[in-house]
């Protein structure tokens, strides 16, 4: 059975996720995400715990659909963040998160990354988020297969759907990431696109998810609003507030999304199969 029949949709049904990334990441990240979750254009988003507006994302939470944006990496040189446990495997030379997923994937202790994940997600519950699934910043980490076990072992306890890339990326990444998700029980959306390459195809933004195969694809994004600190801090702020405009009430994805036909469902509906399916798990409270 499909993922969508899973989910009470037809076998040619076509299910969309889009969620926001790095809620937390700055305040204009923060206006933008809550903003796209409120008037419906996005489903899901997730947080960035260590970063510097993570604890202002907490405030402005009004029960929206929020996951866990686990993150190892820092990799802007002038806006830093890092660990919120004592793990020295976890810093660069000034202090923060290393810059890239090479440099994790050599230097981290994986007692410390399963340590410091794991904080990270019971701060977000403790602040009160109902985490709905978890993913990883920067998208690479959890491609090594130590590291993808400490991944899937936190969403196995936590029970927890999770992001991983499709299958067709199996072969690149040199083993078979998404059986054995599967035959530890996670749900995992079918495939990923970012909106940014759906943006940038050759066809129009209503062509390029009408074409998009059946199954439950998640589209994710990094909308922010446009403000002097965003662009001092990020060098793509120009692709970040263009998704801001993308999904705005009356952007082109909302009226591309309404005119697919497509299903939109958040994580929340994949963290109630995947419950429903391991009835016995319990999920993870913060330790007092």
């Amino acid at each position: 059975m499909t993922l969508s029949e899973r989910l009470g949709f037809g076998r040619d049904a076509k299910v969309l996720v889009v969620c926001c990334d790095e809620l937390g990441f700055s305040h204009a990240s923060n206006v933008a995400v809550y903003e796209a979750l409120r008037t419906g254009s996005a489903t899901s988003a997730s947080l960035m715990v260590p970063a510097p507006w993570s604890r202002g994302a907490a405030e402005a939470y009004r029960g929206e659909d929020v996951g866990a944006h686990l993150t190892l990496n820092a990799e802007l040189d002038l806006y830093r963040w890092g660990p919120i446990t004592q793990a020295p495997s976890l810093l660069d030379g000034d202090g923060g998160f290393p810059r890239t997923v090479e440099d994790v994937w050599e230097h981290a202790d994986l007692d410390e990354v399963r340590r410091e994940w794991r904080a990270q997600v019971e701060r977000a519950i403790y602040w009160g988020f109902d985490i709905s699934h978890l993913d990883v910043h920067l998208g690479g980490v959890e491609l090594k297969p130590e590291f993808f076990d400490v991944y899937v072992e936190l969403a196995e306890e936590l029970c927890l759907p999770v992001r991983l890339p499709g299958a067709e990326e199996e072969p690149r990444v040199g083993f078979p990431f998404r059986t054995l998700a599967a035959e530890r029980g996670i749900v995992v959306p079918d495939r990923v696109v970012t909106l940014a390459a759906l943006a940038a195809g050759p066809s129009s933004l209503l062509d390029a998810l009408l074409l998009l195969p059946s199954g439950v694809t998640e589209i994710h994004t990094h909308p922010a609003i446009d403000t002097p600190e965003l662009r001092a801090a990020a060098p793509d702020w120009e692709e970040r507030v263009g998704e801001q405009l993308a999904l705005s009430e009356r952007g082109i994805l909302s009226r591309a999304l309404a005119a697919s036909g497509a299903h939109l469902v958040g994580y929340r509906t994949l963290r109630q199969l995947m419950r429903e399916s391991a009835p016995a798990e319990r999920p993870l409270r913060p330790r007092q």
